[in-house]
Parts: C-alpha cells; sequence; structure tokens
C-alpha cells in the first residue's frame, strides 16, 4: 500500500504521517471528528467508541464497536470506519441518535457519541431484530459519569429495525474491507504468517493483534515498541476448528467471535465472557493476546488450565505444542522464543461435564480479578473421576491446585471430600496483600470457592 487509506464515514482519507505511537482516535480527533473523546486511554469508559466494518460471524460484514483510544492510526489502513459524525446529521438524525434524544439519554454530553457508536452497533448487529431482544450489554464498556443510565438504556430498548435502504444495514450484506499489507515507520501488516514470523525476528519487533493491552501500555507508561506486528487478520490464526479429539481456537480471533463461534459448545468459557472486561474491549482482545502476555490475573487462563489446554506455537522452524501449565514460567515470562508466535490455543475432548468459573474482584463486571478460579470436574457413580483447577491472583503466574486436584480424584463427591479438598485449595500458591485484596482475603476465597461449586451444582 504505497498510500495509506481509510474510509471514514464514506470519505477515502489519507493516513500519512500517522505513525506510532498515534492513535485512531488521536488522528480522527486532528481531521476534525471530536466526537469520540478521550476518557480514559485504557478502554474502561467507551468515550472513545467507534465503528469499524469487519468480518461477521452471522454477516459477511457486522458494524463492530472498537475502542480508538487503543488501536494505532496505522491499524486503520486499507478499512472503513464511521464515528458519531457519520450516522446521522443535525436536521436527519440516526435513530439510534434520535432516541437518545428524545429519552433524555444525554445529559453533559460528554460520553454521548461513545453511547452512541456502541449503541449503533447493537442496532446493526444480525439476528436482533428477529430476537426483538437489545442486548444491554454491548453498552457494558461505555461509562456514563452523570449517571444516566435508565433514559439511556429506555432509548436502547425503543430502537425498531433498520429502515430499508439503511446504506450501514446494506453494508453489512458486502464483504467486509480486503486487508491488505501495510508497512510504515513502527508498523507492518504482513501479507502472510511466513512475512510476520520474519518481522517478529527483528529485535524491538512485538505481535499486535486487539491492542487491548498494548494500547494501554503504550497511553499510560509510555511504551514504544521498536516495530508492531500486526497478526490479528492472518488466516491461519483466524481459524476455529471442532473436531473428535479437540477444539482448535485460532489466536488472532476476537472473543465476541469466539464466544459466538462456539455457541455454547464449551460452557466454561461460556462462564467467562461475561465477565471479561467489556463488550468494547472483547470485541478487541484476543484469546492470543490474553495468554500471550502471560498475566498472573487475566482472566481466561485460569479456565483454559481447567480444560487441560495447549498452545500452538509456530515459528520458521515449524510448530511445537506446549500444555499450558508448561507454558508460563515466571512473572509475565513464557516459553516463548524469539521469532515465535502463539498460532491457536487447543482444548482436548471430550470435555469434563461439571464446570464453572468464580471471578472476585471489586465490581461484578468490567473489572480485574483479585482471585480467579476455573473448574473442570467429572464425577461417575459418585466418585471424581478427573478434577482440574485453574488459579489467577495467587501467584507469579497462572497455575493448577494440583493438591486440590489430588484430594478430589479417586474420592466419593460428598462434603467431606470438599471440605479436605477445598482446605488444600486455600494453601494453593503465594499469594500477597496489595490494592485489590490481601494473602489472607485471597486464602479465604480459595477455600470458599470450591465449597460453592458443590452447592451449586447440588442445586443444578
Amino acid at each position: 500500500m504505497d498510500e495509506p487509506l481509510v474510509t471514514v464515514n464514506g470519505e477515502a482519507r489519507s493516513l500519512a504521517g500517522a505513525e506510532p505511537p498515534t492513535t485512531a482516535l488521536d488522528w480522527l480527533r486532528g481531521i476534525g471528528l471530536t466526537g469520540a473523546k478521550e476518557g480514559c486511554a485504557e478502554g474502561e469508559c467507551g468515550a472513545c467508541s467507534v465503528l469499524f466494518a469487519r468480518p461477521g460471524v452471522d454477516a459477511p460484514t457486522e458494524w463492530t464497536a472498537v475502542n480508538a483510544c487503543l488501536v494505532p492510526a496505522a491499524a486503520l489502513a486499507g478499512q472503513e470506519v464511521v464515528t458519531a459524525e457519520g450516522l446521522g446529521e443535525p436536521d436527519a438524525l440516526h435513530p439510534v441518535q434520535r432516541e437518545m434524544a428524545v429519552r433524555g439519554g444525554s445529559q453533559c454530553g460528554y460520553c454521548t457519541p461513545g453511547f452512541v457508536c456502541s449503541m449503533a452497533a447493537e442496532y446493526y448487529r444480525p439476528g436482533r431484530c428477529e430476537s426483538g431482544v437489545f442486548d444491554n450489554h454491548a453498552l457494558s464498556g461505555n461509562l456514563c459519569r452523570c449517571t444516566g443510565y435508565r433514559p439511556i438504556v429506555e432509548a436502547a430498548e425503543a430502537l425498531g429495525a433498520p429502515a430499508d435502504g439503511d446504506h450501514l444495514s446494506f453494508r453489512t450484506t458486502a464483504p467486509p474491507p480486503a486487508v491488505e499489507p501495510v508497512q510504515v515507520p513502527g508498523y507492518v501488516r504482513p501479507a502472510s504468517l511466513a512475512e510476520a514470523l520474519a518481522s517478529l525476528a527483528e529485535p524491538g519487533a512485538v505481535p499486535l493483534a486487539g491492542a487491548t493491552d498494548l494500547g494501554v501500555e503504550a497511553n499510560l507508561s509510555g511504551a514504544r515498541p521498536g516495530l508492531l506486528v500486526a497478526v490479528d487478520h492472518l488466516p491461519e490464526l483466524r481459524v476455529l476448528t471442532r473436531g473428535e479429539e479437540y477444539v482448535d481456537i485460532g489466536a488472532g480471533l476476537s472473543l465476541t467471535e469466539i464466544e459466538r463461534r462456539l455457541d455454547g459448545a464449551v460452557p466454561l468459557l461460556d462462564a467467562v465472557f461475561p465477565q471479561f472486561a467489556s463488550r468494547l474491549i472483547r470485541n478487541g482482545a484476543t484469546i492470543g493476546g490474553n495468554v500471550g502476555t502471560a498475566s498472573p490475573i487475566g482472566d481466561l487462563p485460569p479456565a483454559l488450565l481447567a480444560l487441560d489446554a495447549s498452545v500452538v506455537l509456530v515459528s520458521a522452524d515449524g510448530e511445537r505444542v506446549v500444555p499450558l501449565a508448561d507454558y508460563f514460567t515466571g512473572y509475565r515470562e513464557t516459553v516463548l522464543r524469539p521469532g515465535e508466535l502463539i498460532a491457536s490455543v487447543r482444548l482436548p475432548l471430550p470435555l469434563a461435564r461439571l464446570t464453572g468459573f468464580h471471578k472476585i474482584a471489586k465490581r461484578r463486571f468490567d473489572d480485574i480479578s483479585s482471585v480467579a478460579l476455573g473448574f473442570a470436574i467429572d464425577v461417575v457413580d459418585g466418585t471424581v473421576e478427573r478434577a482440574a483447577i485453574g488459579l489467577g491472583g495467587v501467584a507469579a503466574t497462572p497455575i493448577r491446585a494440583t493438591a486440590a486436584e489430588a484430594a478430589l480424584v479417586g474420592q466419593r463427591w460428598d462434603e467431606a471430600t470438599v471440605g479436605t479438598a477445598a482446605d488444600a485449595l486455600a494453601e494453593a500458591g503465594t499469594p500477597i496483600d496489595d490494592h485489590r485484596a490481601s494473602a489472607a482475603f485471597r486464602r479465604a476465597m480459595l477455600g470458599q470457592a470450591l465449597r460453592k461449586l458443590f452447592v451449586e451444582a447440588g442445586a443444578a
């Protein structure tokens, strides 16, 4: 791509000079589209929400709400973006804008354009009109500081179907924008996996997918990687395969895509998704990125450890499969070699019949966990045949609770066994005191979690 171009509100715009660390938000505001705003610079408030035309799950193209404050402006090359300004005109409001206005959904107005874009993404979601349900979780990543949520929700629930001839609705029936190679200072979108691996072998190169972690590091900590190598568009990383022996989930798929493609096939992951940040973040965050950051408090690793997952790693030398339990080697350290990339996360089949995910945090949704636990247990004729428990927030890495697992396997699934295993679980890891919780609180939550699962399983 000689001159990077992006289509914004139907008009082709040049991205010349929009190099890292310039964000999509800063670039959009720089060309006069100031509806989207910076509120937090870490993807928690949604004031920067805009719409991207992306490959769809239930339609060729879907309008997807994304945090523009996290995405590098260079990543817009070849793409289609719609901001709040592009949805309607002052004398011809878009249905979402009109409902927000007539129902008093806008107070100070700072957050309104972001709410409008997130609401519009749900408005155009394939299948919404057939179901007759507006999913209010589509707004979960948008913060109203005036606490005007009731009229905002009323505006969302009042929306009908897009009118015949609605050009944004019609756009979903056509193929998504073609993803073309891009190379600008500090950013490269390779044409193939082989090119991506070659670029990642360069000093200072880091892989970039949804930017929901790297974007925060750049905005708040001033992180400046030598080269961002975009990988989420690569076909090899965007495949989800459900076979007889395992489920293979491409590392470049967003969590929203995974949730919708699995469609309930992995109940434990279904329990994680609603508690993983917000819809805005899940629209960008990838499973490869979440595992790749190796955070000890990431939400997915405890569940994936309970599912006995492995990671498929790819490099110029070929592939290798590493059990996730062996993947983490230290605080934010892994077995990844230079030039190596996570290609997929592999879940062996059959899945355990009893699963659960418990996340203890200061807020029920959109928060970082103090403790997270994933459970996968098989009980046959009253006896535990298999038990896997993944933990986050209690050690320098996500870990398996091996002592608690051993206390369960081969024993009767009863209150006495659960009590013994719960005591062992309370001693797992090396929890610390920090601003989210004390070590004593974390241990108490570990001990109670298995007991809670036992009670819930009995109630079910």
